[in-house]
């Protein structure tokens, strides 16, 4: 036993064979960093757009929600976050902003099919897996009547 482990083999730097790198006295690449959030994406939504590539969007949007309600200044705020008041969609419909909506939303039941799929079973959850968040939506006048977008799809408007 040597260095507090037992096997053979020369560490890195001790002349043996293994190239330094290799082996488990290696220093390590360095790792994403981890999400620690559970995303909830909505159940089908009319127009929902895929999943954000930009990581920890929901933490943006929950801090993006806090400083929106506490902004003395609702318009300045928007500036600062580059949110535009008018816009292109992508299918080339100007779009002008009329609202910033928030609400907050609790979890506190989970539906789950039996086997087979014919029928579901319902179960309140515990306080532990109670889950509590907001949604934001941005909502857009297009001519024709509302569009409800979220920061993802506000974020990639044309202005």
């Amino acid at each position: 036993m040597h260095r507090g482990h037992d096997h053979h083999h020369h560490h890195n730097g001790g002349g043996g064979a293994e190239p330094v790198g290799l082996g488990h006295n290696h220093a390590r690449e360095p790792q994403r960093v981890a999400q620690w959030q559970t995303p909830h994406l909505p159940l089908k939504e009319p127009g929902a757009s895929p999943p954000a590539s930009e990581p920890d969007l929901d933490l943006v949007e929950s801090a993006f929600v806090e400083g929106f309600a506490a902004a003395t200044d609702p318009t300045s705020f928007l500036r600062l976050a580059c949110v535009p008041f008018e816009a292109t969609a992508s299918d080339g419909t100007k779009l002008v902003l009329l609202r910033v909506e928030s609400d907050a939303v609790t979890d506190v039941g989970s539906v789950m099919p039996h086997l087979g799929g014919a029928s579901l079973r319902y179960d309140p959850l515990p306080a532990g897996l109670v889950a509590r968040r907001r949604r934001l939506r941005f909502v857009y006048f297009d001519g024709q009547g509302a569009r409800s977008l979220s920061l993802s799809e506000v974020r990639g408007l044309m202005s």
